[in-house]
């Protein structure tokens, strides 16, 4: 029988991974040493994931852009609530890790409808948040992955940027905007 010891270099002691938990307007760019949490309703995240160096970046964004003109036109602060300024922040700092971001593999979630029973034009913020992330993302040369975007109610989404997995775990809710039981 063959037991290795903790001195022998084929045994790594498990990593500890730091959770970074994202609210509305947040996003994080980290290693491979951190898992990335949010809670998205009508919200969208994106995450971007590169394999070779193990580093990624996930969004938490409440609308497509700003109103009028964008921060990105016009050299103002950037501000993460917005998907195209989310999205050009996290490229920033995947750059500034030495990621090139069109190697990135991208992962949409979110745009959930939360209140079913208002008709919205055009299918709702939700909706809007979930096609502008494709858009900026392909505007980008980014390689879209996977997606879970639109139906009802929230989603847990937990990216663990070790691995590059994203789970996701939708709650429907009601036509109050109650969980269903």
């Amino acid at each position: 029988m063959n037991i290795a010891s903790p001195s022998d270099p084929q045994v790594r002691p498990p990593v500890r991974r730091t959770d970074i938990v994202l609210q509305p307007g947040d996003y994080a760019v980290a290693d491979h040493r951190h898992r990335i949490l949010t809670l998205l309703g009508s919200c969208v995240s994106i995450t971007l994931w590169h394999a070779g160096l193990r580093v990624g970046a996930m969004s938490h964004f409440l609308v497509p852009s700003r109103a009028g003109c964008s921060a990105l036109q016009h050299g103002a602060a950037l501000d993460a609530h917005y998907g195209d300024e989310a999205l050009a922040l996290m490229l920033e700092g995947l750059i500034e890790r030495g990621v090139a971001p069109h190697e990135c593999e991208a992962k949409v979630f979110g745009g959930g409808d939360m209140f079913p029973g208002l008709c919205a034009p055009g299918g709702g913020v939700g909706r809007r948040n979930g096609d502008a992330a494709h858009r900026l993302l392909q505007a980008q040369g980014i390689a879209v992955v996977a997606s879970s975007l639109f139906g009802q109610g929230h989603r847990k989404i937990i990216f663990d940027i070790a691995s590059g997995h994203v789970w996701s775990r939708q709650t429907r809710v009601g036509m109050g905007g109650e969980p269903d039981a």
